[in-house]
């Protein structure tokens, strides 16, 4: 069976003290083994990025860009493989496939414009013969630690800027599936970047303690659940890390009376079910603003549902495949079974659903609940699968309080016809990304990606110009070159 391994210093290693099963999760099968780095190995590849940092900190920004070009044109022309690796170990249907890896070669564009990027700031004569200017200068060897449910698009969120930028990289993905981004950094690799300059370690907890602990790690990025972005950020923070750290959320979309509900019905089927609800944009709650409203939209929605397709990854007439594991499948059925338990209805039930040819899958059907109310505990939680909650509310005002009053603030979007409510939701709702009439406000790469309150720890947001000043530090520095032949006297003022 074949092992997944490292990428250390541009050598494959395979130490496997430790290993860990990956499965195919639409078939429930074993299909691979993951290395599990040790301390030891996890330090080795921070001594590559370490040892490679100083001549590639040297490296002029318009090569370190050409090297991200090669790297753009390496995934367009690997992009079915890498696909299919992130469908055999996630389950995600072929075309969401492609959609994550566009979004990530997307993070790569951006990064391609590091001469631009990287430019100070200069100013000429702020005094006498005294001119001032700033740069951006790396950090030293930065750490990325990814989630599972996007294996592709999530580390590109992070490492191409930071390399751009001059530092040098260490990531730790998910051991879940381990394969596209260990096969995304070889093509990284096959692009011209110096070796040592980006490291993969595949691990647990243990490699991930080390990348918190280690002094030469200078920053921490992180995506995954609250209690774990909580974690990492308070013990990157107590070693004197920079640490951006994103977490989990329970995103609302508000259904307003004058909403064009079959146009909310589309952009609600995609966005609550699109790769199993696993995705920390996922619209999970749908906030019915009156009655009317609240039945037109389970009536309409409902009947939708029944055309959703469920099943393997490599067929693409598939809306979407199977959830990671075994424990999420049971997590998912949990909160269903708590909701309809707590007093929800549930309309369309998935539970039971089983797909012909792979009934050993991990899957869970398109499920709607009405009828939920903020006290149950399906709707504090975040359930990452994909089940489709309805809340009725009479007001807007109601509704965005309803919004406001939850510990996660990552997205949010309202369907609606008025302009003026749209605005003022954008205006003051407490969420750090708003969709109008657009249910997955993910931001393009030359924004900046992040929620607000407990969805994320820490001051400057993921990729895009945040991404830039996340991996830099700013120095400022004022020159003086005199006339010749004049001295002048000291001062003892505060120069002004």
């Amino acid at each position: 069976m074949e092992t997944i391994g490292h990428l250390i210093n541009g050598k494959q290693n395979l130490e496997a003290k430790r290993t860990q099963d990956v499965f195919d999760p639409s078939t429930g099968k074993v299909t691979k083994q993951v290395a599990l780095a040790s301390k030891i190995t996890t330090e080795e590849a921070i001594s590559a990025a370490q040892a490679a940092y100083p001549a590639w900190r040297n490296t002029p920004p318009i090569k370190r860009a050409r090297i991200m070009f090669r790297f753009k044109e390496l995934l367009e022309q690997n992009a079915e493989t890498i696909g299919r690796l992130i469908g055999e170990e996630h389950g995600k249907i072929s075309h969401d496939a492609a959609g994550e890896l566009q979004r990530g070669i997307e993070n790569v564009e951006y990064a391609c414009g590091a001469p631009e990027l990287l430019k100070g700031e200069h100013s000429k004569n702020v005094g006498p013969n005294i001119d001032s200017w700033s740069e951006f200068q790396p950090l030293g060897v930065v750490a990325g630690i990814t989630p599972f449910n996007f294996p592709a698009m999530v580390p590109m969120w992070m490492f191409p800027l930071a390399i751009v930028c001059g530092n040098c990289f260490v990531l730790k993905p998910s051991e879940r599936d381990p394969s596209a981004p260990l096969y995304i950094a070889q093509l990284l690799k096959e692009a011209g970047l110096p070796d040592g300059v980006m490291n993969v370690v595949n691990g647990d907890k243990e490699a991930v303690d080390v990348l918190l602990s280690d002094d030469r790690v200078k920053a921490v990025s992180f995506v995954g659940s609250t209690p774990i972005a909580e974690y990492i950020y308070s013990t990157a923070s107590a070693n004197g890390k920079r640490c951006q750290a994103l977490g989990g959320a329970k995103n609302h979309a508000i259904v307003m009376p004058d909403a064009d509900i079959d146009n909310a019905v589309n952009q609600l089927l995609g966005a609550a079910f699109g790769s199993c609800g696993e995705r920390c944009m996922a619209l999970s709650v749908a906030v019915a603003v009156g009655d009317e409203a609240g039945d037109a939209l389970v009536e309409k929605m409902s009947q939708a549902m029944q055309n959703l397709n469920v099943g393997n990854h490599a067929n693409s007439d598939n809306d979407f495949g199977p959830l990671i594991t075994k424990g999420q499948q049971q997590k998912v059925i949990g909160f269903i079974d708590s909701a309809e338990q707590q007093g929800a209805t549930v309309v369309v039930d998935g539970r039971d659903l089983k797909v012909k040819g792979y009934e050993n899958g991990y899957f869970v059907g398109a499920t709607l609940i009405d009828n939920v109310t903020e006290d149950m505990t399906s709707y504090q939680a975040e359930i990452f699968g994909p089940v489709l909650q309805v809340v009725r509310v009479k007001t807007m005002q109601e509704a965005m309080k309803l919004i406001d009053d939850h510990e996660y603030g990552n997205g949010t979007c309202i369907f609606t016809r008025d302009g003026e409510a749209a605005r003022y939701f954008s205006d003051n709702i407490q969420v750090g990304m708003v969709g109008i009439n657009v249910p997955l406000p993910v931001p393009v790469a030359y924004h900046s990606f992040g929620g607000w309150k407990r969805s994320l720890f820490g001051d400057l947001h993921a990729y895009g110009p945040d991404g830039v000043r996340f991996y830099t530090k700013r120095k400022t520095i004022t020159q003086r070159w005199p006339s010749s032949g004049v001295r002048e006297g000291a001062s003892f003022a505060f120069p002004s």
